[in-house]
């Protein structure tokens, strides 16, 4: 299934995800000048990281450790590329929308901290760079899935030379490309195709966690009520009620504007 997009509304400019995607073209941009000693310099090597190996020092320009994070805007190819800002740009800017733009650039760094160790770790011996922005996105894709399970995609499903599309539900859309993940991701690596399948897991899984403390106050969790935007700005901090006025912070109406058909309220016209 390739998504195309949902249906569910924002009620903030998504900068933050814009932002990623215009640095992610930025850096594949540079990467298109240089050779391949770049992906060994600024992408993860998960030998190099946990101190199995090391890089001659014409590589070896930033610390290993650094390259967690500068492989993250790196990638193999234009399809690499186009597929990753894809699922950000459909999904990305409704997750920003329930966090705040601070609060979601810690979001995806964190994620995609989670999801390069958990393939690092699936294979600390490795000699081969880790590039991409997938696990971070995989990220994503968690609170998505945890935020707006209801939301609709559009999603077209290749059959043949025909692309059929169709509107499905979020929830059963990230349920299947998180399981395909996990099924792939046992695959022995020689006939993973060089996908780095745990690093979507590992994003995803920290995704659904990270979710939980870094959404809006207010913000609902597996909400199948149908979409559902964030609380205005500076309503963050209040509970809505349902108009009972058992809240003492829910917004009052001026008296004034009780009567829609009077315009004007003189109290000299009471005759109690």
């Amino acid at each position: 299934m390739i998504p195309i997009h949902d249906d569910q509304p924002s009620a903030t400019r998504p900068r933050v995800t814009v932002g990623i995607i215009v640095a992610c073209v930025v850096v594949y941009l540079w990467q298109l000048s240089g050779g391949e000693e770049i992906f060994y310099s600024y992408g993860l090597i998960p030998a190099v990281l946990f101190g199995e190996a090391y890089l001659p020092p014409d590589l070896a320009v930033i610390a290993p450790w650094m390259t967690i994070f500068t492989s993250m805007f790196m990638h193999g190819g234009f399809m690499h590329l186009a597929g990753n800002m894809l699922y950000l740009w459909i999904f990305g800017n409704n997750v920003e929308d329930a966090m705040d733009h601070a609060r979601f650039v810690g979001f995806c760094l964190l994620c995609g901290v989670a999801a390069a160790l958990a393939q690092a770790y699936t294979a600390p011996l490795s000699e081969v760079p880790m590039i991409g922005a997938s696990g971070a996105i995989g990220g994503v894709l968690g609170a998505y899935f945890l935020l707006h399970p209801s939301a609709r995609v559009l999603v077209v499903i290749p059959l043949g030379f025909y692309l059929h599309p169709m509107r499905i539900p979020a929830w059963i859309v990230l349920g299947i490309w998180f399981v395909f993940q996990l099924i792939a991701g046992g695959i022995p690596s020689d006939e993973g195709g060089g996908v780095a399948y745990w690093a979507h897991i590992g994003g995803f899984a920290a995704g659904m966690v990270l979710v939980v403390a870094f959404k809006k106050r207010g913000v609902r969790l597996w909400n199948f009520g149908g979409p559902h935007l964030s609380v205005p700005p500076g309503f963050e901090d209040s509970k809505w009620d349902d108009g009972r006025g058992d809240n003492p912070r829910r917004p009052r109406r001026s008296v004034f504007d009780l009567d829609p058909n009077r315009k004007h309220h003189n109290p000299f016209d009471d005759k109690r």
